[in-house]
């Protein structure tokens, strides 16, 4: 078998492997902050999918040098462990895909918590200052959110929710009706959730195609393999 064989096999795996350790690495280190408004404790999400996409690359190399070495028993080990991750990515995609409402009922508990805690200074508090300045947003629902937290009696709404920093000031920001005026309108949890349902079917696409790339590589493994021990078998 020649080096060509091999790379037309472990393509869809590589592709995959790198696909999923990059969205690992970039959630890890992009995201990570933010995931503290997510989940409730630490979430070892960027830790799987890295550690899968490390997996899948190292192991795509050794059905590479299987190829060339012509060898069934390795190709079947091959084949076997693209199944194994076929089926973790399936069940992960799926189980997203069902209990999506609950996310959204843990990503609304623990950022209303992270609002009504807020004191400006803690990791939780500037994750929630860079969520509103990112996403142009104010509060869970709207601005009235930080009416009942721990930190607007003492220093106001945040100026993170400013839509203009220059004509924003500690004053305005203390008052609830000047305030109206100069934050931003939508809330935070809305256009979270609203991105969600717009783009869960494109979620699901990728998430699905990712996973369904597992099966050509077993079936080229597979014919692969099957192929070689006929050509054994008249040699013999």
């Amino acid at each position: 078998m020649n080096l060509v064989s091999g790379v037309k096999i472990i393509i869809p795996s590589q592709v995959t492997g790198v696909v999923l350790l990059s969205v690992g690495l970039w959630w890890k280190f992009m995201l990570g902050p933010y995931m503290l408004l997510i989940s409730s404790g630490p979430s070892n999400v960027p830790y799987l999918l890295t550690g899968t996409g490390g997996f899948i690359v190292l192991f795509g190399l050794f059905g590479c040098f299987a190829t060339c070495r012509g060898r069934p028993w390795m190709l079947k080990l091959f084949a076997v462990s693209l199944s194994l991750v076929f089926m973790t990515e399936l069940v992960a995609g799926i189980s997203g895909f069902v209990f999506r409402h609950e996310i959204k009922g843990t990503f609304l508990m623990t950022y209303s918590d992270a609002v009504m805690r807020y004191d400006g200074r803690d990791d939780r508090s500037l994750a929630v200052d860079g969520v509103q300045r990112r996403l142009r947003c104010c509060g869970v629902h709207n601005y009235t959110s930080w009416l009942s937290s721990v930190y607007f009696p003492l220093s106001g709404i945040p100026a993170s929710c400013c839509v203009n920093f220059s004509d924003c000031s500690g004053a305005d920001l203390k008052n609830a009706t000047l305030a109206a005026h100069k934050v931003y309108k939508q809330g935070c949890y809305e256009l979270v959730m609203s991105f969600m349902d717009g783009n869960v079917g494109i979620i699901a696409g990728v998430t699905f195609g990712i996973a369904f790339s597992q099966l050509i590589g077993m079936f080229l493994a597979c014919c692969l393999s099957r192929f070689i021990n006929a050509n054994q078998y008249e040699m013999v």
